[in-house]
């Protein structure tokens, strides 16, 4: 076994474990990824303050999401089809967050259904939805979502259309995907990984195979996702779907600080700042770029989380100094999971909570609440970007 100590080396691991299609699905943007790639990049414009002779002792990154006790501000975003990163992977992602102590957050477009998590876990996780034009099925969502406990819904709301990823088109990535004569032979060579998935039942969408009006089977999925989002969204519709939940609401996918005043405007609890990865608008800027102005918008009028390019707990650090009430990562626990299954998520945390302890400490923090922009030293480059007039 490889010594481990950052997500890079969960990276590499990742990428020789499981078929190319399947990383690159969650290894890839939208058209140049220009975005993707800036979503980590910027963070490196952000210097911190080192301060000394500070007492240390007693340092603590508990803290509290949406009303959640956390043992530290970093929830495991949605990701779909992680069950094909590694067999039954929501199950593990969702076992290790638990242990852990943080948020878990259930793609609707997950392999395993919302079932299938509920029954394996004990802690309430968070389900994600999509704008879908169905409202009999949103509403069954929902329902199944209450029924399985989980706590919050958060609704995505940067996918009314979707962005091109080069990436996925050339390897089939699709719903279901379609395999091809290379796709298949490159399954082949990854043998752990496929004698895994040959011992799980769990091989499609369980969110939506056999519960969407028409998808009975795996072949009917493709004509009804080509289908079932919803181009028309609006704020109105979002105020529907929180009617229709009836509890907290997170709305993720929020970038320029009018979208943040009209989700407060709105009565949601919380939103993420975040574009999707770098995965839809590609040249829009990275999601630490549109921090500070979203938390300046919306003030304490609800929890400003973030998600985008963290690699690092010194990267939830920065994120938390310019503003964030609390972090989200996608593909640090998804490396993780595809390096190592549900050990892998483990250590993807353990990572993280690990580099943003001894940071906060080295800056002069003993507890997660007093971090602030102080420990920061950010370049002018940071905040070059301002709109055309």
């Amino acid at each position: 076994m490889p010594v481990i100590t950052e997500i890079e080396d969960l990276r590499r691991l990742y990428k020789r474990r499981v078929p190319k299609m399947f990383y690159d699905y969650a290894e890839a943007g939208s058209w140049s990824e220009t975005t993707f790639r800036e979503n980590t990049t910027d963070f490196d414009l952000i210097r911190f303050r080192q301060r000394v002779a500070v007492d240390m002792a007693g340092r603590s990154t508990r803290t509290t999401m949406i009303g959640e006790e956390v043992e530290m501000p970093v929830g495991l975003g949605p990701v779909g089809l992680t069950g094909m990163q590694s067999a039954d992977g929501e199950i593990k992602a969702a076992r290790a967050a638990e242990r852990f102590g943080v948020p878990f957050v259930l793609s609707t477009m997950s392999i395993c259904s919302i079932e299938d998590v509920a029954a394996h876990t004990t802690r309430p996780f968070w389900f994600q939805v999509y704008t879908l034009k169905d409202d009999d099925f949103m509403q069954r969502l929902f329902d199944r979502a209450r029924k399985a406990g989980c706590t919050a819904i958060v609704i995505t709301v940067d996918l009314q259309v979707q962005g091109q990823r080069h990436k996925d088109i050339k390897n089939g990535m699709s719903a279901p995907p379609k395999l091809t004569p290379s796709s298949i032979a490159n399954m082949m060579t990854k043998v752990p990984w496929g004698l895994e998935m040959l011992q799980t039942k769990r091989r499609f969408f369980g969110n939506i195979v056999g519960h969407a009006s028409g998808v009975s089977d795996p072949s009917s999925l493709s004509s009804w996702t080509a289908e079932a989002f919803d181009p028309s969204l609006d704020w109105e519709r979002i105020k529907q779907f929180k009617e229709m939940w009836g509890g907290k609401v997170i709305v993720k996918g929020i970038m320029d600080p009018e979208d943040a005043r009209r989700a407060a405007d709105a009565g949601v609890d919380a939103i993420v700042v975040s574009n999707h990865g770098g995965r839809q608008l590609d040249h829009a800027i990275s999601s630490i770029r549109a921090l500070p102005e979203v938390v300046k918008a919306v003030g304490d009028r609800l929890e400003v989380h973030f998600d985008g390019g963290i690699r690092s707990g010194q990267d939830v650090l920065k994120a938390l100094a310019l503003g964030a009430h609390a972090t989200w990562s996608g593909r640090a626990w998804t490396y993780g999971l595809g390096a190592m299954g549900e050990a892998g998520v483990t250590k993807a945390l353990e990572i993280l909570r690990h580099e943003l302890d001894v940071s906060m400490a080295l800056c002069g923090r003993r507890h997660i609440e007093e971090v602030d922009p102080s420990i920061l030293m950010v370049d002018d480059a940071f905040y070059s970007y301002k709109p055309a007039r």
